[in-house]
């Protein structure tokens, strides 16, 4: 195991020092399905991808969980190795590949230490099981959940769609959901994964049908115990009500550098008789990234009615120009041009705004009237992977909104 670790270090070495290429003859044995597996924590986590070549010969690399799709339009090969940044998310996937496997790692490159052993086979679209054998259990439906670590118990509603033995559903906390969790019941095992590029998720279970016991495994080191017991009227505390300003203030401050290094406050002119939503938020954070991808669209339609939005962001190194470059990625991918101000690094909310109280999370998202004073904050984001609960943000966010700018 020692001499493999060493050769894929240097592999790593190697391949990092690669003019960045498209080699037309490996175009046949690399593009098709993939079934990839994270080697973490001596557990197997499987996630599907697929590869193909685009007009011009851009290799296009596709993250698929479920009904989501992540494309990987920066991944390149030269030789028999391929180089898959993460899209907007400052990791990536190395690997030797032949025509039927890949063999390599999945890093964080902003995580000191953060490599873990990552391989494919090409042809697989299942999850976990390709022919479950035992009638599955029926486990659709809302459950109330509690996951346990050593820092204690945490709450969660579990939403969980069935059809035969394949499976989707995701996890709601007050702070966010875990977003597009697939895979497959067999009889009473449960087994269900996520892969995004930043985050690496992996379920296991067993089920009578009316309760649920298991592991939950997340990236490199963390694992926590979880149960479930069904609860279709369980509901998530109120999003709006656990983050507050503390008492005697009825505004935010704050100074910040924009991308050009310019300071920017709430008092500039800009946001004069402005209706303001501030997004407290990091380029490393999956909720955040689905909260982006709802504003950017909903402030290209909308910008003209007086509003504006400036987005916070607190990044895993207090180092501007680092987080430049992955704020602009942000930017590109989702066609953002609303203003984006660094806040330095991601454990630094509580200094740059004092003025909270309760649950800072990421993301925060605080709307702020004409006046300037700030009228609601909402905690973390419920995405497209919780159906109702997502649409049901929308349509208070879209309330809210029109309240504000009518007034």
């Amino acid at each position: 195991m020692k001499n493999y670790l060493i050769k894929i270090f240097v592999f790593l070495l190697l391949i990092s020092c690669q003019p960045k290429q498209s080699d037309k003859h490996k175009e046949g044995s690399i593009k098709g399905d993939w079934r990839g597996i994270i080697h973490t924590q001596g557990q197997e986590l499987p996630f599907n991808f697929n590869i193909k070549f685009r007009e011009g010969g851009q290799l296009a690399v596709t993250l698929i969980n479920g009904e989501e799709e992540i494309l990987i339009d920066e991944a390149y090969i030269s030789g028999d190795s391929i180089f898959m940044p993460m899209h907007i998310f400052d990791s990536d996937l190395v690997a030797i590949f032949n025509d039927t496997e890949m063999n390599g790692f999945w890093r964080k490159n902003y995580a000191q230490d953060y490599i873990i052993p990552f391989t494919a086979e090409k042809g697989g679209t299942f999850r976990f099981i390709d022919q479950p054998g035992s009638p599955p259990m029926n486990i659709a439906g809302r459950w109330e959940v509690y996951f346990k670590s050593t820092s204690g118990e945490r709450q969660a509603i579990g939403e969980f769609k069935q059809d035969g033995h394949r499976m989707s559903g995701t996890f709601l906390r007050p702070s966010g959901d875990y977003r597009f969790l697939v895979g497959e019941i067999d009889g009473d095992r449960l087994y269900m994964s996520t892969f995004d590029g930043e985050h690496a998720y992996l379920i296991t279970a067993t089920t009578d049908g009316m309760t649920i016991t298991g592991d939950f495994y997340s990236g490199k080191t963390r694992h926590d115990t979880w149960r479930a017991v069904r609860n279709e009227k369980i509901e998530l505390d109120d999003q709006f009500s656990l983050t507050y300003l503390k008492e005697g203030f009825r505004t935010i401050d704050f100074e910040l550098p924009n991308m050009d290094g310019e300071l920017v406050s709430l008092k500039n002119p800009k946001f004069n008789n402005k209706v303001v939503i501030v997004q407290i938020f990091g380029t490393w954070c999956p909720n955040c990234m689905d909260e982006t991808k709802f504003l950017s669209g909903w402030y290209n339609r909308n910008k003209e009615r007086g509003v504006e939005i400036i987005a916070l962001a607190f990044e895993r190194k207090d180092d501007f120009q680092y987080a430049r470059t992955r704020i602009e990625k942000l930017k590109t991918r989702f066609d953002i041009h609303y203003e984006f101000l660094f806040g330095g690094k991601s454990d630094k909310t509580s200094q740059v705004l004092p003025m909270f109280e309760g649950a800072i999370s990421f993301p925060t998202t605080v709307f702020i009237d004409r006046s300037g004073e700030v009228r609601k904050i909402h905690t973390g984001f419920s995405g497209p992977g919780t159906g109702k609960y997502y649409e049901q943000f929308v349509e208070d966010f879209n309330l809210l909104m029109d309240k504000l700018i009518q007034e």
